[in-house]
């Protein structure tokens, strides 16, 4: 997705306003801006924050030309609360595996919540919680997601300039595989047989994890061509069990669609997840 193509400009002589939200998350996003440091003093006279709580505990009224949203919709009020940030904000992006596919909280997509509660709590009935983890885009229009657990710094500041100058942010939508190669990373699974979600990843994190011999989990989510059916096998050939298949593309990203599908797949496939098949060994 990218910024709409809604009039950037903003009447002469006013600074537009930046709000930065909180649903359900770990607060490493948010956390991501304030890292920022140096590299947001060039922005700091080109945008007003009226309402980011990590950092401030002022909170302007809005509208806000732009939002940031971090977390996902996981309560009746969650639901509630983002329709009203939609209609305050002219620019909503969505920053975070949380905000961009239900974050690993969304694991209760796949489970049985009331009976969580029954085990956890004494008293359930207090509880008010949703079956689902579900993205922000899942529930109001989103003009731009911004991938990651957390997000990366970089991409985060080219969205933020992007806006001000009212252009697109220039974010890849390729796989880890890209800048892999660009390193000189050895390919993990090819010379040593270590499964790497890299080929099925959005980019995001520069291959850090194979550029140290460790094979890419998916922190970015699945990238925008994604070929998953052929892929798995893969996983398999190189040591996994389609349990460990689920398992790890039910982490940061479990309700990303391409993500779930293949994980509910194979969980229905009925075969013995425990050991691969004799003609795959």
């Amino acid at each position: 997705m990218t910024i709409d193509d809604r009039d950037p400009r903003l009447p002469a002589g006013r600074r537009p306003t930046l709000a930065v939200w909180k649903f359900a998350s770990c607060d490493g996003c948010q956390l991501t801006l304030l890292d920022c440091e140096d590299e947001l003093l060039p922005l700091a006279g080109q945008l007003e924050v009226s309402y980011f709580l990590e950092a401030t505990s002022a909170a302007g009224p809005g509208p806000y030309d732009l939002s940031l949203v971090d977390g996902s919709i996981t309560t009746p009020q969650d639901a509630a609360r983002i329709q009203h940030i939609r209609a305050v904000s002219r620019h909503l992006v969505t920053i975070g595996a949380c905000a961009t596919a239900g974050g690993i909280q969304a694991l209760r997509n796949f489970a049985d919540v009331a009976e969580y509660r029954a085990v956890v709590y004494a008293s359930p009935e207090y509880i008010d919680t949703l079956d689902e983890s579900t993205a922000i885009a899942l529930n109001v229009p989103v003009d731009f997601e911004l991938r990651g657990c957390p997000i990366d710094r970089g991409q985060l500041l080219e969205v933020i300039t992007a806006f001000l100058t009212g252009r697109r942010p220039d974010i890849p939508d390729h796989s880890v595989c890209f800048p892999c190669k660009r390193r000189g990373t050895v390919c993990l699974p090819v010379a040593k047989g270590v499964p790497c979600l890299g080929p099925v990843t959005h980019d995001g994190c520069g291959a850090l994890c194979p550029s140290y011999g460790r094979g890419c989990y998916g922190c970015f989510g699945p990238s925008a061509s994604t070929n998953l059916p052929a892929f798995v096998p893969l996983l398999r050939r190189d040591g996994m069990t389609d349990t460990d298949v689920v398992r790890v593309l039910r982490t940061f990203n479990a309700a990303a669609p391409d993500f779930a599908e293949a994980s509910t797949a194979l969980e229905h496939t009925g075969r013995d997840t425990t050991e691969r098949p004799e003609e795959e060994r």
